[in-house]
């Protein structure tokens, strides 16, 4: 087995520790001798959505989020709906997230996005939504809390078919208002949360794992368990820290 990674546009979308995020996926590959292969693609360039089993977006700079998300939609947008339909596993933070959607509304000034999912992102004129969150996701596991952090200026609102990540226990969310966070649809995940997310939550991290490797095994591979004492506690930290607010 081998789990297929594609990063894209790393040295533009990479201010939340997307790197530590692509890292904790090998290392749970390789700690169970599962293969680990990364993949980039940056600006012009273009990806065959067979080759790629698990595609990463990170958050970035509105500035670079901009020059990003052009680039994208011409190059890429055919490409990853061609993998989501094929089942792959898409994971957009933050800035990679808004990307998602519709478009992000800057002021005068709006960047389309790649339309996979129905939302929008406008960028709020009153104060950033920022600490720490927690929520509560079902992504067929039963009933799972997931925790990080939240920084983000663009208010998201869902359009009426798509599905929330999860309900806020604590924290933010999408816009501070409905009380949901991020998107699902399929193998694909928004989620404003970072900080990092995955080393945080470990149980997130397998389910993207399993998810990835069943598309070509065909069903989701039992994956050996881990000693996860700081993986836990990280993780039990961080809901903590949520819940203080």
């Amino acid at each position: 087995m081998e789990l297929r990674l594609l990063a894209l546009y790393p040295e533009q979308m990479n201010i939340y520790a997307d790197r530590g995020n692509i890292i904790f996926l090998q290392r749970r590959c390789e700690w169970r001798g599962i293969g680990f292969s990364y993949a980039s693609a940056g600006p012009g360039e273009r990806f065959d959505p067979g080759d790629h089993d698990l595609i990463y977006i990170g958050g970035g700079q509105d500035r670079d989020q901009a020059l990003v998300a052009a680039d994208m939609v011409e190059t890429k947008r055919d490409a990853i709906a061609t993998a989501v339909d094929d089942e792959a596993v898409v994971l957009g933070v933050c800035g990679g997230y808004q990307l998602l959607g519709n478009g992000y509304q800057l002021g005068s000034e709006r960047i389309a996005g790649l339309g996979l999912v129905e939302l929008e992102t406008v960028r709020d004129p009153g104060p950033r939504l920022i600490g720490n969150i927690a929520i509560e996701i079902d992504l067929g596991d039963g009933p799972e809390v997931i925790a990080g952090f939240e920084n983000h200026g663009g208010r998201t609102r869902l359009g009426p078919g798509s599905t929330p990540l999860g309900r806020v226990l604590s924290g933010h969310g999408n816009n501070g208002v409905d009380g949901y966070e991020g998107v699902h649809h399929r193998n694909l995940i928004g989620t404003y949360i970072h900080g990092p997310l995955l080393p945080k939550n470990p149980h997130l991290a397998d389910r993207l794992i399993r998810r990835a490797l069943a598309r070509r095994q065909g069903a989701e591979p039992a994956l050996a368990p881990l000693d996860d004492v700081l993986e836990r506690a990280a993780h039990r930290n961080a809901v903590a820290a949520a819940s203080a607010r």
